[in-house]
């Protein structure tokens, strides 16, 4: 056999390696994770799968020594009607074309809470509460990680075709894109500016996983209970840090460089963790769904930021 287990591996933690320079962007390194995971397999999928959750903490976290602490107050403040009428907007919307094509309940409201929040992170914290089973969730999964592939790829191009600017395009990221790391990439590809506000919008909008999967645990009758995500607290401390002692600013900015180059390792991580068997799971009807559904509410939003209704 050419490519064994033996001979993969090495070639895998090149390619993982090269993540650490700057030779290779955040788009470039979810594409080669994604295309060695399907054309010669994974070797290390199970350790490459909980490495990424954790690497992804830490590079948000790190991130937030390039944030200005004032900055997430006042996005937090400034966005709280459009956080609660969007978000509750997409997961109605959600409910209806689950409806439509009759999909499973569980899978439908998944992929609608990933959409609206944050991805893989918001349907980690809504499964326990609707007692979703693995094969439900490993689909929402599935689909929202294709999805984000394609915004972290095309968001970019698409912002300069309509001119975005960078508080434009960020927001938009922020809003449209589902997991906080694509949101990252496609934004940190397109400016400095980009990234601190996607980061920012992104990671204010995550923290409404808490009540919504309250309100979802009434519902299903559920005693389980969903907790702030420690990274976003991380992320915070941050960014309180960066403010409050500019003394240190270079200090700071090597952590926040250090943590760009991290995320880009950890994109890699993330597209090696695709598979057929997981595209084969998943059926077409979620993939015809999530589609509709991120399609509508990407457009939407992006109508409304370049016609000024969202600034």
């Amino acid at each position: 056999m050419l490519f064994s287990d033996s001979n993969k591996k090495p070639f895998y933690l090149i390619l993982l390696g090269l993540c650490i320079t700057p030779m290779i962007g955040g788009g470039t390194a979810l594409i080669l994770g994604a295309l060695f995971a399907i054309i010669l397999g994974n070797p290390f999928s199970e350790l490459s799968q909980k490495a990424s959750k954790w690497m992804l903490k830490a590079a948000v976290v790190g991130l937030g020594f390039a944030v200005d602490f004032n900055q997430v107050i006042e996005v937090g403040r400034s966005s709280l009607v459009l956080t609660i009428v969007s978000i509750t907007a997409i997961i109605g919307l959600g409910e209806i074309l689950t409806q439509v094509f009759k999909l499973n309940r569980n899978t439908g409201v998944l992929i609608s809470f990933g959409t609206a929040i944050c991805g893989g992170s918001a349907i980690a914290a809504m499964a326990p509460v609707i007692k979703a089973k693995d094969h439900e969730v490993a689909v929402a999964l599935g689909v929202v990680f294709l999805l984000n592939g394609v915004g972290l790829l095309l968001f970019p191009s698409i912002g300069h075709y309509f001119n975005l600017s960078q508080e434009q395009f960020g927001l938009w990221a922020a809003l449209a894109i589902h997991d906080t790391s694509s949101v990252v990439g496609a934004s940190a590809a397109y400016g400095a500016v980009a990234l601190s506000i996607a980061t920012t919008v992104k990671l204010t909008r995550a923290m409404w996983i808490i009540p919504y999967t309250s309100i979802a645990g009434v519902f299903w009758r559920s005693e389980e209970k969903a907790s702030i995500p420690l990274f976003i607290i991380g992320f915070l401390a941050a960014a309180l840090i960066n403010t409050y002692l500019p003394q240190f600013t270079d200090t700071w900015q090597l952590i926040n460089t250090m943590a760009k180059q991290l995320l880009v390792m950890t994109l890699f991580l993330i597209g090696s963790g695709l598979s057929i068997s997981v595209l084969k799971q998943a059926g077409l009807k979620p993939f015809i769904m999530a589609i509709i559904l991120w399609i509508v509410v990407s457009s939407v939003i992006l109508l409304l930021i370049v016609d000024g209704f969202i600034i």
